[in-house]
């Protein structure tokens, strides 16, 4: 085992799940890194400090610049608003250093075509903050596909929906101005990148976006709240996409119907330890959707749990992510998704946000 010196920028909701994968990502994976906490970055030095007690980590500054230039801090992980994504990385990939990044990358397409050129011309090990397409089912609804087990895919049908903003009274914060800070940069890379990871390339779309709610108590709202899109695979599937953080009753609204020539499959992560598979195959009269509890035999399960139906949560993804950010430094091999495969999903993002401008049918990747 060899100790690794991690440096991570951003102590809140982010900063603190990928501290708390890192402490224990070995114990769990029994990787051959073992990451030390160095040093964390918050944007006063009280916050900052507050973070290093809470987190464990050797030193605590509030200053980016330092956390990435100092030697005994070896690989970094960003999870800081998009705003910042882009000159922490420049700076961490111009000395070499391995980058993990929340999703998105940057503020925009321009950030993230930026980042690519960075991570590739430095040749250091890159990777993208997707955790929700890590569960063990969703990892195993992608086995059954690559293995053809529902046929030749025809129609994929997405969402990442959530009620955070439902009440229109809900005051205006930092979420309600940007672009980036909207449903589609906040939201919709998610459920784009499980599209992407279960179906494939998307080649063109037609969207529509909106701001249903556009003052609240506190200010005007500057971003979207809800989309819609339909779109077309490279390999001719049809797509329906929506997004929403106005989605009444939906607290984690990530969910995903496939149809195969053979079967299909249906996932919601609100029911995250479950799978639902359907065979095209025996007597009409008992054919059905079958419930697949995740257990031992399914993808990252058992070094969590040795119980099938015990279930997985939220904070065993990032300890997934941990793990395979850890095995990708250590053998010096980028691992999916990166940040061009992140980049990918931003295309989609603007793509969307063109043709509901034009409205009109949009092609992916000519902006």
């Amino acid at each position: 085992m060899t100790e690794i010196g991690i440096g991570i920028v951003g102590g809140g909701y982010m900063g603190k799940a990928h501290a708390v994968a890192m402490a224990s990502v070995g114990t769990v994976f029994d990787t051959r890194l073992r990451p030390r906490l160095e040093m964390i970055c918050a944007s006063t030095p009280v916050s900052a400090e507050t973070y290093r007690q809470a987190f464990g980590f050797a030193r605590a500054t509030a200053d980016w610049r330092e956390l990435v230039s100092d030697p005994k801090v070896e690989a970094i992980v960003i999870a800081t608003p998009q705003s910042h994504h882009r000159e922490i990385a420049e700076a961490a990939f111009a000395r070499g250093k391995p980058v993990f990044c929340e999703k998105p990358m940057g503020a925009s397409l321009a950030d993230a075509r930026a980042m690519v050129a960075a991570a590739e011309s430095s040749g250091a090990v890159n990777m993208v903050g997707y955790n929700y397409i890590r569960t063990p089912a969703s990892q195993f609804a992608r086995q059954l596909i690559a293995a053809g087990e529902i046929g030749t895919i025809t129609w994929f049908r997405g969402e990442h929906t959530e009620d955070f903003y439902a009440d229109p009274e809900a005051a205006a914060t930092w979420r309600t101005t940007g672009r980036a800070n909207g449903t589609m940069g906040d939201l919709a890379p998610h459920m784009i990148n499980a599209a992407l990871a279960l179906v494939g390339p998307i080649t063109s779309l037609i969207a529509e976006i909106e701001t249903v709610h556009g003052t609240r108590p506190g200010g005007a709202v500057c971003n979207d709240d809800q989309a819609q899109m339909m779109c077309r695979f490279d390999n001719g599937a049809m797509g329906q996409l929506h997004f929403s953080r106005i989605a009444t009753g939906r607290k984690m609204g990530y969910a995903y119907e496939i149809t195969g020539t053979k079967g299909a499959i249906r996932f919601d992560q609100e029911d995250q330890n479950a799978l639902w598979l359907y065979r095209a195959e025996g007597p009409e009269a008992t054919r059905g959707y079958v419930k697949i509890l995740t257990g031992p035999t399914h993808p990252d399960y058992k070094s969590f749990c040795l119980g099938p139906g015990h279930g997985t949560g939220y904070q065993d993804q990032i300890i997934i992510e941990a793990r395979d950010f850890l095995q990708a430094i250590d053998t010096s091999q980028s691992i999916w998704p990166t940040f061009r495969d992140g980049l990918a999903v931003l295309e989609v993002v603007e793509a969307a946000w063109g043709s509901s401008d034009a409205k009109r049918w949009q092609d992916v990747g000519k902006a």
